[in-house]
This record gives C-alpha cells, structure tokens and sequence, in this order.
C-alpha cells in the first residue's frame, strides 16, 4: 500500500504576548549575563521596530533623529572570514531599506542611552557585536520551557502580531518589517488567534435545507 506524504508541517508564528514581553525582559533585567550583553534594551528595540538583530546592531546614533521620533535603518552587520565585522550599507533586501516611526517609550528608551557617534549597541570596546554572539547568549540565557521557544525573530513577531492586533493593514506591516511582499509577512510573522464570530455568522445557513426553485429556475445551471 502506498502512503501518501504530506511533508513536513510548517512552523506556527509564535508571538509574546503581554504577560510573556513581562516576564521575558524580567527575567533577563535579573540576569547579570543579560544585562552585561545589553539584552534588555536590545530586546526592547527590536520589538519597538521589529528589526532584524543584524539591524538593530547596525543602527548607529547618527541614524536615530530624537526630534521626530524616527530611525532610519540602512545597514546590517554581518561576519566577513579573513575581514571581521562589516557594517553593509545595504540590509537583507532593498526593501529592507527603511525609515521607522519611534513608540514614545522606545524614544524616552534612546534617551537615556543617547551618545554622540558609533552604535545603539556597542560592544565592551565601544565598536559593533556580532550578531551570532548575540545569538548565542540569548540562547543561554532564555532558561527553562517557559521562554525555551524565543529566538531574535520572536520579537519581529512579536512587532508584527501587534500592529496586526491594532488594525494596521498588512502592507504597512511588511513595510515596517522590510518585506517587499506581503504575503512574507502573513506566512511567517503574523499570528493569528482571534475567533471573530462574524466568520460562523456568514455560514450560518450553509449546510440549510434549499427552497423550492422559482419558477423557470433550472437545475444545475
């Protein structure tokens, strides 16, 4: 008997929600390695504007206008064998070429981080991290099953599944998240849990018994 393969079932978006972004910038504000690697604010950062890590490492303070509450984000950081750390002044696509309004808390945020030249979140030396690094200690530190799961594209969710909550239509959100398609950003960043009853209203008399067909109605036409 042949079996039939269905392949490999896709990975549901998963987002934090409010009780999770809590607990998870809780947990790494009491984590000594956390908040030496600068996890906390990072986190934040990445879930005001749903970045990428490689972005939000290669956003410099020479990108960020505190005036109008905007950040242009213009280059990612990437790991070059025999050349180190390269700040590549284009993102992952050009659409990833963008310029993000700011929440006030994330403005207030960059306030108190303010500095006048080099990155958001510099190293121990004052120059870039690297974003597999920065990886890593995030594996780390997530700790047990609770935050198991939470990956630097959890936060791009995380952004995303708000606005989405908030009504903001899904081609502003994949301008927000740099996709040049919108079907990117409802694939693989969009989670969907609301039940709207509207949906069961509409087919309500789907499976009704039919009327008698009106005069000079013909079947199957």
């Amino acid at each position: 008997m042949t079996r039939l393969s269905w392949g490999t079932a896709k990975k549901k978006p998963r987002a934090l929600d409010a009780d999770e972004r809590a607990g998870w910038l809780a947990q790494l504000e009491a984590n000594e390695k956390a908040v030496r690697w600068d996890l906390p604010d990072l986190s934040r950062f990445m879930m005001a504007t749903g970045v990428r890590v490689g972005e939000a490492l290669a956003t410099f303070w020479e990108d960020v206008d505190l005036v109008a509450s905007t950040v242009d984000i213009t280059h990612t950081v990437v790991r070059i064998k025999g050349q180190g750390l390269l700040r590549k002044p284009r993102p992952k696509s050009e659409s990833s070429k963008r310029a993000l309004p700011l929440p006030s808390w994330a403005v207030e945020l960059l306030k108190k981080r303010a500095a006048a030249t080099g990155p958001i979140f510099p190293s121990t030396t004052g120059g870039m991290r690297d974003p597999n690094n920065v990886l890593r200690v995030i594996r780390e530190i997530r700790g047990g099953e609770d935050f198991l799961w939470v990956t630097s594209h959890t936060f791009r969710k995380t952004t995303a599944t708000a606005l989405d909550d908030a009504g903001v239509p899904t081609r502003l959100i994949a301008d927000q998240l740099g996709h040049s398609r919108v079907s990117m950003t409802q694939d693989n960043y969009l989670e969907r849990k609301t039940v709207d009853p509207a949906t069961a209203k509409a087919l309500e008399g789907l499976l009704d018994k039919p009327s008698d067909p009106k005069t000079g109605d013909k079947p199957g036409r």
